[in-house]
């Protein structure tokens, strides 16, 4: 602490507001507007609330960033996390050692999984776990005798993390900015699988024949025999809650068999309830992956945590002979605090049929948000489960998008906040993924309220000369 920081006791939100905006760097840090304005300064949370340094409520409808799927103030929580900590705070998990809850957590996420995900790589969140699953991807078909079946194939609008490696997978619009740089070799990308942005002239079984095309002539131009992996979230979250047209991931699927290209599926966030399944490609999609990667809802954000679940066919190719080494892994892989939140969260969601509950809360939440669509400002509204986001245009028969400079979903977002609610601004969207535990009364109140800010802020922008609608 410097001598001039006020004592912990008397911090008001002003200063820690300015303790914040002078020494943070906070992930996708916009410059200009966090030197001006500073940051949302929250210091507790409960169920799907959470509160201010200055005393003021607010639903989280964004669930934390995708996470927080059974609540905050978790008192059971809290305890295992606690009891973790006196009994065994740290234990390496490198080579020949592991822990119990580690290997607890190990054995569950295989009995949850979906066919022969028997397999588990404990890494520290979503971004590790897809880093080492695509590096996988090129272990694995060296052993088979493949060192060249190294290409990955992602889409456009997709993230897939932040490393240096997950950051070049993904190819989400503002992500890649002129001052850092990407890998390129090796790393190919198709088409969004949007429908809502196909061409006018297609129908949505038209543009999936189209897509599915698309991948059949990238392996014919690469080669099938240098690429190795095909990344897909079932659902695009962060690129737009973009749902693949009807039969898409399967027929991506088949080719991937045909040509054996592993299925990857991030499930970062579609994992744990968040559509009303523990893992969502085979129970929503009917695809069976070669690897899931998950984190977020695996702890519901308690502490960190992410896990790479693949295939015995994958380890067994890997261990053939017994003299490879598989030459990575993190310090804190299977950390057993981690991995006892992990246990807990998992308890809890079975006691209390959370994923049920979801699926039924989904329904309603989708539904009762779908009426924003009769708003001018409002193109689209779309979703699965408890995954929605609203799609803000200038013209809806167009779906010409405003200009960037009117900034109405962030502006959108700010007047929610005002009103006590909590969405997430993406480029034109307002994104939403509230904790599962959700009610009817909850989803009542983010529906009305968001439908508020909307409405002022379309006032606001016919005002300034904005032509909507």
């Amino acid at each position: 602490m410097t001598a001039s920081a006020p004592h912990p006791a008397t911090l008001r939100n002003e200063d820690l507001w300015e303790m914040d905006r002078a020494h943070a760097l906070h992930p996708w840090t916009n410059f200009g507007p966090f030197e001006e304005k500073g940051a949302l300064v929250i210091t507790q949370g409960e169920g799907c609330h959470l509160w201010d340094a200055a005393g003021r409520r607010y639903f989280d409808a964004v669930g934390g960033l995708w996470c927080t799927n059974i609540g905050l103030g978790r008192r059971e929580m809290a305890d295992a996390i606690a009891d973790q900590a006196m009994k065994l705070a740290f234990s390496n998990t490198f080579v020949d050692m592991t822990n119990d809850p580690a290997a607890r957590l190990a054995a569950k996420l295989a009995e949850l999984a979906p066919g022969d995900l028997t397999r588990v790589h404990f890494t520290t969140g979503g971004s590790t776990a897809v880093d080492t699953a695509v590096r996988m991807v090129g272990y694995y078909h060296h052993a088979r005798g493949n060192p060249l079946k190294t290409g990955i194939v992602a889409r456009d609008h997709s993230y897939h993390g932040s490393t240096y490696l997950t950051q070049s997978v993904g190819k989400r619009p503002g992500d890649r900015v002129e001052e850092f740089r990407y890998k390129t070799e090796g790393i190919h990308h198709l088409s969004c699988p949007n429908p809502y942005r196909r061409p006018d002239w297609m129908s949505e079984a038209q543009f999936c024949d189209h897509l599915v095309a698309e991948f059949e002539a990238l392996i014919a131009r690469v080669g099938a025999d240098h690429i190795g992996g095909f990344i897909a979230e079932p659902i695009q979250a962060s690129g737009g809650i973009i749902i693949p047209p009807e039969g898409y991931l399967r027929r991506m699927w088949e080719i991937c068999q045909r040509h054996d290209i592993l299925f990857i599926a991030d499930e970062v966030v579609t994992a744990f309830g968040r559509l009303g399944h523990w893992f969502a490609s085979l129970a929503e999609f009917g695809v069976q992956p070669d690897m899931i990667c998950t984190a977020k809802g695996l702890t519901s954000g308690y502490v960190p945590l992410g896990a790479v679940i693949f295939s015995a066919r994958i380890w067994d190719a890997m261990a053939e002979g017994g003299q490879r080494w598989f030459t990575s892994g993190l310090t804190y892989s299977g950390h057993p605090v981690s991995c006892a939140a992990a246990l807990k969260n998992i308890e809890i969601m079975e006691r209390e049929d959370l994923l049920a509950h979801a699926s039924r809360i989904g329904s309603y939440f989708q539904s009762r948000l779908k009426g924003l669509e009769a708003l001018p400002l409002v193109g689209n509204v779309r979703g699965r489960g408890l995954m929605l986001c609203v799609e803000n245009v200038a013209d809806k028969a167009a779906k010409t998008l405003l200009p960037d400079e009117a900034n109405e979903s962030k502006r959108i977002s700010d007047v929610a906040e005002e009103l006590g609610l909590i969405v997430r601004p993406i480029g034109h969207l307002n994104v939403m993924s509230p904790p599962l535990i959700l009610t009817e009364g909850d989803v009542d109140f983010i529906a009305v309220t968001l439908e508020q800010a909307i409405v002022r802020v379309t006032d606001d922008l016919v005002r300034e000369g904005y032509r909507i609608g």
